[in-house]
């Protein structure tokens, strides 16, 4: 494509604003929104009201572009999630001037981000979480019986699919079982602030300032929790990951307590939630789809195919955004050094040029590679966990499930940046 054949830069407030609507992701409207862009404005600057200009990216071949030139794209200059002018100006006040509430390893760039990453790296490399594949087996085989003593009916996400993904990623990071329902509490709240049956307050509509106030508050008691935890292993170091980020050191100095507690935090909520929601995508594709059930029923060496298309169909992570650090050039579009660009991975992942009927749920896809772990440096971290979780979870429940139907409406949870099926009742039969 040449600069002379492009559509004017501009999107047109009314896509732009479907784009980063919560509840265009509630109502999965927001995928008519990525069809047009994909369409007539791959890469196209939105100019709405009481936010700072960005560029929505929306092709598969431009998001890896620009994911992987982690030096010209940078995640930490400015907010890595979306936000208005006010909210960004609220953020600052509250830190001092950074646009970050948290600073995990997704709000970090080189030096520090591969210096943070590598200290808990080896806990998630495939050779180690091997070693964990019989203890997932177990906590996935209790969760299998829970679904055939609940009787034939229930609601996926919140009687299976929520727990199973927890109680794996508490173990290893350290945290008790009794302590479980308050990480699962703060995560809905952390992650569902934009969603008024989740948020905080409960609330329907909120200004910058009562958000604001919320999600620090969410914050705090996430930090208040994890310095316990900090405290109890830098004085009795456990064989847990706890542990790890506990005593971490950085250049031969140990990390700070909010660069510590920020660590527990991506772990601890990103660690389950956008399992939970792949998890329960794969039940709501499956339900949906009678073929593809009997498919991977009939055929079992499909559940690693079936797991990377619920994935894909379902991306929990819907956005990141991303800062140019120089001029330069992306699908044709001038990008100046400065600019803030949208990382769209749900449209990235329907991608026609990419995916073949990219909107069908096919478990065994063999098209394309999905975009929802990101790519490049910042490519997750629990990949390959999740995975394995997702897979373990299918080969124990697959076996003893003879039918599967939808049993009213599933729903979605209304987030622009991380949302997944927030109810998703379903009727089964079960040996």
């Amino acid at each position: 494509m040449t600069t002379a054949t492009l559509a004017p830069e501009r999107i047109p407030d009314e896509i732009a604003i479907k784009a980063v609507d919560p509840k265009a992701y509630a109502d999965n409207s927001v995928y008519d929104a990525f069809k047009w862009l994909r369409a007539n404005n791959p890469l196209g600057r939105a100019e709405l009201e009481g936010v700072k200009p960005f560029w929505i990216v929306t092709r598969h071949a431009d998001i890896l572009e620009i994911s992987r030139q982690n030096d010209l794209f940078h995640s930490g200059d400015q907010a890595t999630t979306f936000t208005t002018l006010e909210g960004d100006r609220l953020v600052r006040q509250m830190t001092g001037g950074s646009p970050h509430l948290v600073r995990t390893l997704v709000q970090m760039d080189a030096p520090d981000h591969p210096k943070y990453r590598v200290m808990t790296q080896a806990w998630f490399l495939p050779q180690n979480i091997r070693k964990l594949e019989d203890r997932i087996r177990e906590i996935a085989r209790q969760h299998v019986d829970r679904m055939a003593e609940l009787g034939g009916q229930c609601d996926f996400v919140n009687e299976i699919a929520l727990y199973y993904p927890l109680r794996v990623i508490m173990e290893i990071l350290g945290v008790p079982p009794e302590d479980e329902p308050r990480m699962l509490r703060l995560t809905q709240e952390l992650f569902g602030a934009q969603d008024p049956e989740l948020n905080r307050g409960r609330q329907e509509m909120m200004d910058n300032k009562d958000a604001m106030a919320q999600m620090q508050g969410v914050i705090a008691d996430f930090f208040m929790y994890f310095k316990g935890i900090t405290d109890a292993r830098k004085a009795e170091p456990q064989g847990d990951l706890a542990s790890v980020i506990a005593n971490g050191k950085l250049d031969g100095e140990p990390i700070n307590d909010f660069e510590a507690m920020s660590y527990y935090v991506i772990v601890a909520t990103a660690g389950h939630d956008t399992t939970s929601s792949s998890t329960a995508g794969a039940i709501w594709g499956l339900a949906q789809n009678p073929d593809q059930f009997a498919k991977v029923k009939a055929d079992p060496s499909l559940i690693p195919g079936l797991v990377d298309e619920a994935i894909r169909w379902t991306t929990p992570v819907k956005h990141f955004m991303r800062s140019a650090t120089e001029d330069t050039e992306i699908g044709g579009r001038k990008i100046a050094k400065g600019d803030w660009l949208w990382l769209a991975y749900p449209s990235g992942n329907r991608d026609e040029e990419v995916f073949e009927d990219p909107d069908a749920f096919r478990a065994d896809r063999t098209s394309g590679k999905h975009l929802a772990f990101g790519y490049g440096a910042h490519v997750c971290l629990g990949q390959h966990l999740a995975k394995m979780e997702m897979r373990i979870l299918f080969e124990e429940l697959l076996p003893r499930l003879k039918s599967l139907e939808l049993a009213g409406e599933p729903r979605m949870s209304q987030a622009n940046f991380v949302s997944g099926p927030k109810t998703l009742p379903i009727k089964y039969e079960m040996s």
